[in-house]
């Protein structure tokens, strides 16, 4: 009985230690924070997508320069407080009249243009090709 209840204490411990981290970023390398940007965007409503999507890719470019400066920026950080800190980075780059983000009013506006832009190519479904017709494998008896 003493064993059983180490085994299940030591089991425990290891989940809450495993799972702990998985509603935030991940920055020990560029390919595990990507890997989890793609992982936490895939259970973030639709809403939230694209803002999430840019603010990552708005601070990467911020930090260019400096790979770990930037890995530092987004380790451990939600999904929400990644969103703050890429208006802020938005609005701060604004000021210093970078050139990509003078076409946008506001960070609301940007997130607008960019999630119609997506929902479009959601829409948009190729055309089917005439050849596949040809290449049913349901035949007619």
């Amino acid at each position: 009985m003493r064993i059983l209840s180490i085994i299940i204490i030591s089991v425990s411990i290891l989940l809450s230690t495993g799972c702990s981290k998985g509603s935030q970023i991940n920055g020990r390398s560029f390919k595990t924070a990507l890997m989890s940007v793609k992982s936490l965007k895939n259970r973030l409503p639709q809403e939230q997508r694209v803002a999430f999507e840019l603010s990552f890719w708005a601070i990467h470019d911020q930090y260019k320069q400096n790979n770990s400066e930037f890995l530092d920026q987004v380790d451990g950080k939600s999904p929400e407080a990644l969103i703050e800190l890429g208006k802020s980075v938005f609005e701060k780059r604004k000021q210093e009249g970078f050139k990509e983000y003078q076409q946008y009013a506001t960070w609301d506006d940007m997130i607008r243009k960019y999630t119609q832009e997506r929902m479009d190519q959601l829409s948009k479904s190729p055309k089917a090709d005439p050849r596949d017709k040809d290449n049913n494998v349901i035949y007619k008896l």
